[in-house]
């Protein structure tokens, strides 16, 4: 029934502590007593146990802020459009009371029981993480429905889970990049408990859980940053305790900078990691541009202060769990990088271009080797490399749109573009260290980064698992995920390289066997080389056919995109290989999104260029709503205005020359 309010604001003169339970009115009880120093803030209040209020400070007679360490926050500009089945029985904002964000508490709260109470994360180098934004990953973008997505993330194998931003961020619609609260849960993805369970859910199933977490900067809606604000200029006051007035590190400035070498923003971080460790049972963060922990314009040459700014804050999370996984996305000299991977940290690694490159053909520049650690000078395997990541244009899109060709074979068709999907990930998943894939990667998922901007909402396609060229990626790559796991060949440390040019491979040496993998990245037939580790039978594991090598170093032709993964110890059949063959239902060459729609929505076609596509939507009783024609420029999105029409359930027809089609559009 006690609870100790205490808050940091050196500077002011005057703070209350106003709660749902003294109307927001300061007054002599509930204003907060200053330490001797002058900095801090306290206050110590009876509340009636288990039972919910809402809290702000007023600082100075006229700001008035939720608490920067809020676990929880009510927001009156963006909470009305949280449906009731993301996040029940959510507490009423104060409404006449105050104005502005304010904190949620609870004294004597349940305690979550978990269920995996032994779960030990897998090791850093054996590491496949799936990335994903819940917004554009499930249509309801709550934690429930990411649960029940968890037979699907399971069965392509990968052992970790990284969440883009899920703490509370401005606006609902975001990748969560501009932070406003770091320790509150967004109430946009569901509840806290509903999030203990999907780590929980996670767990049982051997997947460890990611969180991102953005400690460059923060927006305006945190109270760090509008505690001490010149508004004036827009910027951090000069007498902030944690910001800069200006970021010191241009181009790479995102919101108000934090200074990473004051005690304030140490301890900040430290509570906010720490929190999320103890609270929720997290297995690691990944801390976003921790190239920006620096004062300097030189961002770019080695920093000894940021080195030691980022050895502190995982030296920190290190003491609460001595496995957890601290990931950097640093984007430094790579003698920086070095250093930090020695210290035990793990550091993203972009190889998306070079991939991109050789998928689609145009071999001069796709060496993908500055992916892999040893090419870095590194010791160990702590480069997380990857081929799509949220920042980067989808591999699938690129291929359709770039792709090279030579005769009948073209590489932006979907069976090709799926095939040479496959065969860059055959070179990417074997070798050694941690991988990271983007949602939907595994589908081809071909719609672009910037349709219809960066940072909008992006079609859910569920649909593309029942289309058997995407969906033959998906289990190619589950497969040879399954393949790292089983074969510790493809953890190795003495393995070799030559991946510059069409012809590829990669040489890999292990105590029970060995492997060699060989592809031609070219769109024509060409010359590949080897290099077999030995003469003899080598087998290949996806067909287990085998070849007999009598010349190691001898060249073999390959077919334009052709590859092969090579043991000489004869393995049982690749996980998945050998499911029948099924009869998939049609793919539909459009699709409607959002559907449902409050009425504006894109439609989104698939037809060959020049195309006539007649369209027309009718209500249940048969009558024509809406009706249009398209020439279609090849794949395209239509946008579409039904705002007019009344709620309800339609059909949309579309017809071309060849043939008619129908869906289902819901407005509401």
């Amino acid at each position: 029934t006690t609870v100790f309010f205490k808050l940091y604001a050196p500077f002011k003169n005057r703070v209350y502590c106003m709660t749902s339970h003294n109307d927001y009115m300061p007054d002599t009880v509930n204003a907060m007593t200053r330490t001797p120093g002058g900095a801090w803030w306290f206050l110590e209040m009876n509340v009636p146990a288990g039972e919910p209020f809402t809290y702000q400070y007023l600082i100075d007679g006229e700001l008035r802020v939720a608490d920067p360490f809020s676990e929880h926050i009510l927001d009156p500009w963006n909470d009305g459009y949280i449906s009731s089945a993301t996040y029940p029985n959510m507490p009423n904002y104060p409404v006449g009371q105050t104005t502005g964000i304010v904190s949620l508490y609870e004294t004597a709260k349940s305690v979550y029981n978990w269920t995996n109470t032994t779960f030990n994360a897998p090791p850093q180098e054996e590491l496949l993480i799936y990335e994903l934004l819940i917004r554009d990953f499930v249509t309801t973008h709550n934690y429930q429905t990411l649960i029940d997505t968890l037979d699907y993330i399971e069965r392509l194998g990968v052992n970790a889970i990284e969440l883009m931003p899920n703490s509370e961020f401005e606006g609902n619609l975001s990748w969560g990049y501009n932070p406003s609260f770091h320790m509150a849960l967004d109430k946009y993805y569901g509840t806290p408990d509903k999030f203990r369970e999907f780590v929980d859910s996670c767990h049982s199933r051997g997947i460890a859980v990611i969180m991102d977490q953005v400690f460059n900067h923060a927006f305006g809606q945190n109270p760090i940053a509008q505690m001490w604000w010149d508004s004036n200029n827009n910027r951090p006051a000069a007498n902030n305790p944690y910001m800069n007035q200006n970021c010191p590190h241009p181009p790479n400035c995102w919101g108000n900078d934090f200074d990473h070498f004051v005690q304030p923003t140490r301890d900040y971080m430290d509570r906010i990691n720490t929190y999320w460790i103890e609270e929720f049972k997290i297995d690691g963060i990944r801390f976003d541009f921790t190239k920006g922990f620096t004062n300097s314009s030189n961002a770019d040459n080695y920093q000894a202060p940021r080195i030691a700014a980022l050895k502190r804050m995982a030296d920190v999370c290190w003491n609460k769990d001595a496995d957890f996984y601290v990931i950097l996305e640093h984007w430094g000299p790579n003698q920086e990088e070095k250093e930090l991977s020695d210290y035990g940290m793990m550091l993203w690694g972009n190889a998306v271009h070079q991939y991109y490159e050789a998928a689609m053909g145009y071999t001069p520049y796709s060496d993908f080797k500055w992916g892999i650690y040893k090419e870095r000078g590194w010791t160990d395997k702590h480069l997380i490399t990857y081929m799509e990541s949220h920042d980067e244009e989808r591999a699938s899109y690129q291929i359709k749109t770039y792709g090279n060709s030579s005769g009948g074979y073209d590489t932006k068709t979907l069976a090709t573009r799926a095939d040479r999907i496959i065969q860059a990930s055959a070179f990417f998943y074997t070798i050694p260290g941690p991988k990271m894939i983007y949602m939907f990667e595994e589908l081809g998922y071909d719609i672009s980064i910037d349709n219809p901007c960066r940072v909008c909402e992006k079609p859910i396609l569920w649909n593309y698992y029942d289309n058997q060229y995407r969906q033959k990626i998906y289990f190619y790559m589950a497969s040879m995920m399954d393949m790292r796991k089983k074969h510790d060949v493809f953890n190795t440390s003495n393995f070799t390289y030559a991946l510059n040019g069409a012809s590829k491979r990669i040489n890999l040496n292990g105590s029970a066997m060995n492997a060699a993998v060989v592809g031609n990245f070219s769109v024509t037939q060409n010359n590949v080389y080897p290099n077999f580790q030995h003469t003899g039978t080598w087998y290949d594991y996806f067909t287990g056919d085998s070849i007999t090598v009598t010349n190691a170093t001898a060249t073999i032709s390959f077919s334009p995109g052709e590859w092969h993964i090579y043991t000489d110890v004869k393995l049982a059949d690749a996980a998945f290989m050998d499911l029948p063959e099924e009869v998939l239902a049609e793919v539909k060459p459009f699709m409607t999104f959002p559907n449902p729609s409050h009425g504006m929505m894109d439609l989104l076609l698939d037809f060959a260029e020049g195309t006539r596509v007649t369209w027309s939507l009718v209500d249940l009783n048969g009558r024509v709503a809406a009706q249009g024609e398209i020439q279609c420029e090849g794949p395209m999105i239509e946008p579409m205005d039904f705002s007019a029409l009344a709620k309800g359930m339609y059909f949309l027809n579309l017809t071309t020359p060849e043939r008619h089609y129908t869906d289902r559009v819901v407005l509401q």
